[in-house]
């Protein structure tokens, strides 16, 4: 029962996530959280199922030239190394637990306030690449550590500095998350960890959510109220992880 439930909540974030760039770890998170799912497979888990959904939105993205090379080097590149480094570093579960959870609170966040930058374009500004260096190395040690690609907080600084448009910030989102969570599942996987039974499953499931999320997302721009909704169950899994550590 655990199993198609998952299944279908994970098909739903792959769906809304994917729609603006993202993987769709935190929402993963977020499920597992929810349904009682142990910390040591929440991460290996989140990190594979983002690889898929995050390989379908860059290409559906990239494919829509909604991308900039200029911006996601730089982050790239100091990214992927720290991504290892947090994937390969246990947490404990009373460490893991409440870092995840304020995770999927700050996602909540940033899926309601910026709901409707998602959808507006605004002037942009120019960026050093050795700002987006550094802030691809915390983004990337973060991402690592939790399971989630670092999209979700790199949305929201590409979009709140107007370094991108929201149509290339998901492009780029796509891309570093895709990255990122290579990295950290390497990293994770070289530690002994092991992968879920169902995922087959999970990864059929975010497949067709994913596909049918960034095919509409690199066309039309996702709905804000969509992202509202979202930030709501975001709330109530981060809150679930914190009161439990």
């Amino acid at each position: 029962m655990t199993t198609t439930v998952l299944s279908v909540l994970f098909f739903i974030s792959a769906l809304l996530y994917s729609s603006v760039g993202h993987g769709g770890a935190s929402g993963y998170l977020a499920m597992m959280g929810l349904v009682g799912v142990a910390p040591s497979m929440m991460k290996p888990t989140a990190l594979c199922l983002n690889i898929l959904v995050s390989i379908i939105a860059f290409w559906r993205f990239y494919s829509a030239k909604n991308f900039s090379w200029q911006i996601f080097i730089p982050l790239a590149i100091t990214a992927v190394p720290m991504a290892f480094i947090g994937g390969m570093t246990h947490l404990p579960s009373h460490l893991y637990k409440p870092i995840v959870g304020m995770v999927l609170i700050f996602s909540a966040i940033y899926s309601f306030i910026f709901a409707k930058k998602l959808t507006s374009e605004q002037p942009l500004k120019q960026v050093s690449k050795w700002l987006l260096a550094i802030v691809g190395a915390v983004l990337g040690l973060l991402s690592g550590l939790t399971g989630v690609g670092g999209g979700v907080f790199l949305s929201p600084i590409l979009l709140f500095n107007r370094w991108a448009s929201p149509k290339v910030v998901a492009g780029v989102a796509s891309g570093f998350i895709l990255v990122n969570s290579i990295s950290g599942l390497f990293g994770v996987l070289s530690t002994g960890a092991k992968l879920p039974n169902q995922l087959p499953i999970w990864l059929v499931a975010v497949c067709v959510g994913g596909f049918i999320g960034a095919t509409y997302g690199s066309k039309r721009l996702a709905d804000p109220m969509l992202n509202k909704l979202l930030s709501l169950v975001l709330v109530i899994a981060g809150l679930k992880m914190l009161a439990n550590f």
